[in-house]
């Protein structure tokens, strides 16, 4: 179990996408100093927000980092949503969005090749 060092409230688990799985020697650590690498820690947040922004836009839907341990969703008219972390994310977006999200979709896929000039 964690403290968030930014609010104090306790972090029970760290989702994957926020673990340093670069670094090699971070699993066999015995101590971890809170703060540490921070700021490369938020830059790979606010990175992984801007990709998330790109596919959430097509269905009227943002993501923004919030306290370096969590993020907010909204949506057009307003609403929001604390999630913890990118894993459970895709499930709220599904449902401010009122559909499944399908990254399949030829609409979809349309729009992103579009928006990332992806060719």
């Amino acid at each position: 179990m964690r403290v968030c060092v930014l609010c104090g409230e306790m972090i029970m688990t760290v989702h994957w996408t926020d673990q340093p799985v670069h670094d090699k020697n971070y699993r066999s650590r015995t101590r971890i100093v809170a703060g540490e690498r921070q700021r490369e820690r938020m830059r790979l947040r606010l990175r992984r927000v801007a990709i998330a922004n790109k596919i959430l836009g097509y269905y009227g839907l943002t993501v923004k980092e919030w306290n370096g341990s969590r993020y907010m969703l909204y949506d057009r008219k307003g609403a929001s949503k604390v999630i913890y972390d990118l894993g459970s994310m895709w499930k709220a977006a599904s449902e401010m969005a009122y559909k499944e999200l399908d990254p399949l979709e030829p609409a979809f896929l349309v729009f992103l090749k579009e928006r990332t000039g992806a060719g």
